[in-house]
């Protein structure tokens, strides 16, 4: 999660995970398995964000392949946001 919490939503400029939009990560030898969401389906940076999720974690020792798998189950909404990321974006006072 810590090399995923690197790759930042391009219009928040604030971390994927902190957003809620990772729901897993599994490591099975050297490949690890990522299940993400998107705020909408209609996300016009959803394959650009699979891409920066892959290209961060084949950057991490030990790491040789990575399978990010777009979920929709449960669907993401606010809730998932991070605490401190709430209070960032003044959802929170």
């Amino acid at each position: 999660m810590e090399v995923i919490r690197t790759v930042l939503d391009p219009d928040l400029g604030m971390s994927i995970v902190d957003l809620g939009l990772i729901y897993n990560v599994k490591a099975d030898g050297d490949t690890v398995q990522v299940e993400m969401t998107l705020t909408s389906p209609a996300c016009p940076y959803g394959m650009v964000l699979v891409e920066a999720v892959k290209n961060a974690l084949l950057k991490a020792e030990g790491v040789a392949d990575v399978e990010v798998e777009l979920v929709w189950d449960p669907p993401w909404s606010i809730a998932r946001i991070s605490p401190e990321t709430r209070l960032d974006l003044g959802l929170d006072f």
